[in-house]
């Protein structure tokens, strides 16, 4: 079926562009019946447009979607539709599942129809399945989406390399439709096909150039306190973190000066090897530049680390990113991910990088593109706490996890010591926010230097001790400490403290 891509029931024909001695110009103009990210298989270069589409649903529809489950060896009944009855009676409901027609494999939503017999809880259509070992299903499940008018801006994207796959997102002036209240689940056997999205090519990275700051003297001469891990802990499965208060530190491939260049081969091997040494079990990279996704990870599996793969979204936007999820999708080394996260702060940033409609469109092509290629593992964004509060509806559906960046020194009533408390605090509310899914902390920690206190928040070393050693004890194993070193590349910020989170050397 190669040029041929098939998902739910919708079938795109690639574009079948001429040679000539010119760019090659194709039109696509794919068939769409529902607003999920058009997927077109682009089998050689060339430029292409596809064209702005408009769909306007006048009913709820349901289509498939797509998620994940871990379980243990053993057989295994689970998914289905869950409903509780007051009485005995008729329940027609829809369902997700996978058909074989031709040999094309197609999920499919369908529906049935269950006579409940009296009162109670009854779970319809549900499925088994043994496995040998500890496995992740990879599953259908219905998505619904609400009337409205859904549309696609036009896109013209110059494509370099052979069997593309395209990835044009939808966005929405009408409210998105809520999750569904019932988990349906089918296993997915393994497709043919592999898309990857692309858009047009991004604009090279601009890093602000700081201004000379002023730096405030630390409040306290005394050495730094060194956070020590506790014993290990079993972590359950399929669950992120680890089981001591010592998971994760963020790294930036870049040198710590004003210009923020690339670091040398050499010195990411020594600062990856320093980082296992510190007891560490991941680090969270940011973008696929600078070696992140050549040299970082043969280091990271060289010492047993795992990443938190990121996918950084500028002030170019949602088409500025694509390109680092392309690479990605060509690397797929996934034994070495633990998470990936589409956008760091996108919402958050002043002004937003993108909507949160627009985020969530693009987290749920992603991750289609990573499941279909073998990738298992969850993917989520990272916003403050009250960015997540505002957004919950965008973007609980396009998660599996929600990810936190909590900076307790932003708080003007949390000292140092009491950094652990708070973290704790808001990781506890983000718990409740998407039903059914984990938070984590993917972005914490406290400056070393800064112009002035923010309140009972006071910057220096030793009070970035005491704020480290104090998260960690509270939720250091749900957590991502910010960060390995210093970035002076950075503007210094609010309270002059951007570029001072390096924190490598308390460990």
């Amino acid at each position: 079926m190669r040029g041929e891509l098939t998902r739910g029931t919708v079938v795109i024909q690639p574009p079948k562009p001429t040679t000539t001695s010119k760019a090659i110009v194709s039109t696509v103009s794919p068939v769409v019946v529902v607003p999920t990210p058009e997927v077109t298989h682009v089998t050689e270069p060339g430029t292409y447009t596809f064209p702005a589409t408009t769909i306007t649903l006048t009913e709820s529809t349901t289509v498939c979607a797509a998620t994940s489950t871990h379980v243990p060896s053993g057989t295994h009944t689970y998914g289905g539709v869950t409903t509780i009855v007051k009485t005995s009676t008729t329940v027609v409901c829809p369902y997700a599942t996978v058909v074989t027609e031709e040999g094309v494999v197609t999920s499919k939503i369908l529906t049935t129809t269950y006579v409940c017999p009296s009162a109670g809880t009854y779970t319809i259509a549900p499925e088994t399945t043994s496995v040998s070992k500890s496995t992740v299903l990879v599953y259908p499940t219905p998505a619904e989406y609400a009337p409205g008018t859904y549309t696609k801006p036009e896109i013209v994207t110059t494509i370099t390399e052979t069997d593309y796959v395209v990835f044009c997102p939808y966005t929405s002036p009408a409210p998105p439709a809520p999750e569904p209240t019932s988990v349906y689940v089918a296993p997915v056997p393994a497709t043919t096909e592999k898309p990857a999205p692309v858009y047009s090519e991004p604009a090279a990275p601009v890093y602000s150039e700081p201004a000379a700051p002023v730096y405030a003297a630390p409040s306290s001469a005394a050495p730094a306190i060194k956070a020590v891990p506790t014993k290990e802990t079993t972590v359950a499965p399929g669950k992120l973190g680890t089981g001591t208060n010592q998971w994760a530190i963020t790294y930036t491939p870049y040198t710590e000066d004003a210009a923020g260049l690339c670091k040398g081969e050499e010195v990411i091997k020594a600062d990856i090897a320093l980082i296992a040494s510190k007891g560490f079990k991941a680090i969270r990279v940011y973008s696929t530049d600078c070696g992140a996704l050549e040299i970082i990870p043969a280091q990271c599996e060289a010492h047993g680390l795992k990443i938190i793969l990121g996918i950084f979204i500028d002030a170019s936007g949602i088409d500025g990113a694509a390109e680092q999820v392309s690479a990605i999708l060509k690397w797929k080394q996934w034994g070495l991910v633990d998470l990936v996260v589409v956008g760091n702060e996108a919402l958050h940033s002043n002004p937003p990088r993108c909507s949160a409609d627009q985020l969530a469109a693009f987290i749920t092509a992603t991750k289609y593109s990573l499941k279909a290629l073998g990738y298992t593992g969850p993917v989520t964004t990272a916003e403050p706490l009250n960015v997540w509060q505002a957004n919950s509806g965008a973007l609980c559906g396009a998660v599996d996890v929600v990810g936190l960046n909590i900076h307790p020194f932003f708080n003007a009533d949390v000292e140092a010591s009491g950094a652990g408390e708070f973290a704790k605090g808001q990781l506890e509310i983000a718990e409740g926010l998407c039903s059914g899914k984990d938070a984590y902390n993917l972005e914490t920690g406290w400056p070393s230097q800064a112009d002035r206190c923010n309140g009972k928040a006071c910057a220096g070393k030793a009070e970035q001790a005491a704020a480290i050693k104090s998260i960690m004890g509270a939720i250091g194993g749900k957590s991502v400490m910010f960060s390995f070193g210093d970035d002076e590349w950075k503007a210094p910020g609010d309270f002059g403290c951007e570029q001072h989170w390096g924190s490598i050397d308390l460990y």
